[in-house]
């Protein structure tokens, strides 16, 4: 798989599971997507099967 890391997505549909380029957003901190401010709840391990990047859980 790929350098970088996920990001698991809350949205008012449901959740999106998205790649991104570079590190990993730390826990509290916010990240812009979708002209919303979301914050980082959990980093964890990607929910992909054999994926080794860590993943970025967000809510609001």
């Amino acid at each position: 798989m790929a350098d970088g890391h996920l990001l698991f997505v809350w949205k008012t549909s449901g959740y999106e599971l998205r790649e991104q380029d570079g590190e990993v957003p730390a826990v509290g901190s916010e990240v812009e997507t979708d002209g919303r401010t979301l914050l980082v709840t959990k980093v964890g391990p990607s929910p992909l099967p054999r994926d080794k990047r860590p993943c970025a859980y967000l809510g609001r």
